[in-house]
């Protein structure tokens, strides 16, 4: 791979606190005690020594990406992010006969649809340490028998299952082993066309009848202070009309003081006698206003968007992507949001078809969207070029700067975890099929995730996936260059 200062052309430099990149971790897997709290790294607080940072300013080209999202529905679950009492969490069931008729929104699915969570639980004492347990609810409206088919679909836990562990910025992960923080396990599974084992591979709704999706515990353990969180992503098909809803509920109890799963009945109960689980988190910021500070908010939604494809060229009208002149560069925005488009004018976000009123206006971040980009790479040069692709995440900008503002050392905040799969030829022909753990800081220019040696005339296609992890803080940006000097080794 090639170093950080092959995509860095000017530096400013000014005198600023910054924490260094975290080492590489051991060999092994490290493991958090379990009466620590789980605590994300870009959260945490680490004495460290103040160094000299520089901003580091690379004028380039900044294009909105083309492609847009599917009409694939989502149902986002992530609001409230911290559930400390039960209720519902989102729910499009018809509000008649319930208890708060505004707790529900009313939405059916039918056809294609996904559903997405991400909640986390936490006890400061030990008064706060009852498991917490999310229910998916399925309902089926009509008098016929519903089917629906699990394509894809991943829950996972915090603790034990993906602790946020230190990692380098790029770990190639051909097994799918690698992994920090259960968003980023999801997404792992699901961009490989997973089903965790203990997903159903469909339900069978009888009419009238309700089935559960899933039925899971969040457990913070009886050492205080604790948390855990629970990301969940399912792609779903339904042979008729459904409503879905997104529930808390604390454990119920055996007559021995003794824990116990939730019933189907007390979640269908549940769901009719409760109003919105809390605490709430922060409204949004209108977005009509020119705010100085933009609170984006937290999604409880249905969202409209599953995929973003994308053949990224020149224009509609041809076939490829001229590659940059040496020494150059173009980037494109990925999950651009409001006051976030590099200029481009382009907002990414799903938009809401439906959603409550203290949550956000857009699903900010596009937590488990897909991003299928093909790049027809085209050297049209008369001599041999070196090109190389790189993931980068920049200080969020929204008006044009004529190029893109990093950090150098970049701070240590954690702003992307995820995998990522490239597909391409090689520089001996070979076909490539790998998979690439990317953790990037905010502010971090990154190492190409390829780099290509392309021949005068030559064109080689790189198609670039990844789903937008949880846990993740947008924009970032997919960045060609073309390097200086010709190399004659690389991926």
């Amino acid at each position: 791979m090639f170093q950080l200062l092959s995509f860095i052309t000017l530096a400013q430099t000014v005198s600023a606190p910054v924490v260094p990149p975290t080492l590489p971790p051991p060999p092994s897997r490290p493991k958090a005690p379990p009466s620590q709290e789980v605590i994300p790294p870009q959260e945490r607080l680490k004495p460290q020594e103040t160094l000299q940072v520089q901003e580091i300013f690379q004028p380039q080209e900044l294009r909105a990406l083309p492609g847009q999202l599917d009409t694939v529905p989502v149902f986002n679950s992530n609001s409230p992010e911290v559930v400390q009492t039960e209720g519902i969490l989102l729910s499009t069931f018809p509000p008649d006969g319930m208890r708060d008729p505004s707790a529900h929104l009313n939405f059916p699915f039918k056809g294609r649809f996904d559903v997405f969570s991400h909640h986390i639980a936490r006890a400061r004492n030990s008064s706060q340490t009852r498991t917490l347990f999310q229910g998916i609810i399925l309902y089926n409206p009509s008098d016929q028998l519903i089917k629906v088919d699990v394509l894809q679909g991943a829950t996972y836990l915090t603790r034990p299952d993906a602790l946020f562990v230190d990692l380098p910025s790029y770990v190639e992960d051909p097994l799918g082993k690698v992994y920090a923080g259960p968003g980023s396990r999801a997404m792992n599974d699901v961009l490989r066309g997973r089903k965790h084992g203990s997903i159903p591979s469909s339900l069978i709704i009888p009419p009238g009848g309700s089935q559960m999706l899933m039925n899971l515990p969040i457990p913070v353990g009886n050492l205080t202070p604790s948390s855990n969180g629970r990301s969940s992503l399912f792609r779903l098909v339904s042979s008729g009309t459904v409503y879905v809803a997104s529930l808390a509920m604390f454990a119920p109890l055996n007559p021995d003081g003794t824990e116990r799963i939730p019933t189907l009945d007390e979640w269908k109960a549940l769901l009719v006698s409760s109003s919105l689980a809390g605490p709430r988190d922060i409204p949004p910021t209108p977005m009509q206003k020119d705010y100085a500070q933009v609170i984006y908010g937290r999604v409880a939604g249905v969202a409209v968007g599953s995929e973003w494809r994308a053949n990224v060229t020149d224009n509609p009208k041809v076939d490829y992507l001229t590659i940059p002149k040496r020494g150059q560069a173009f980037s494109y925005g990925l999950s651009t949001l409001y006051r976030g488009t590099f200029g481009t004018g382009q907002i990414q976000s799903a938009k809401l078809l439906a959603r409550y009123p203290d949550t956000a206006y857009q699903a900010h971040g596009n937590y488990g969207i897909q991003y299928s980009l093909t790049l027809p790479l085209y050297n049209k040069t008369r001599q041999r070029e070196t090109v190389a692709i790189a993931l980068q995440t920049p200080l969020k900008e929204d008006r044009a700067k004529g190029g893109l503002l990093f950090f150098q050392p970049p701070e240590n905040r954690i702003f992307f975890r995820g995998p990522v799969r490239l597909r391409y030829t090689d520089d001996q022909g070979v076909a490539q099929t790998r998979y690439i753990h990317v953790i990037m800081q905010r502010g971090q220019a990154g190492e190409p995730l390829v780099v290509l040696n392309m021949p005068p005339g030559d064109r080689r296609s790189v198609q670039i996936d990844f789903l937008y992890p949880p846990d993740s803080t947008p924009p970032q940006v997919l960045t060609v260059k073309t390097l200086e000097t010709a190399v004659t080794a690389g991926k």
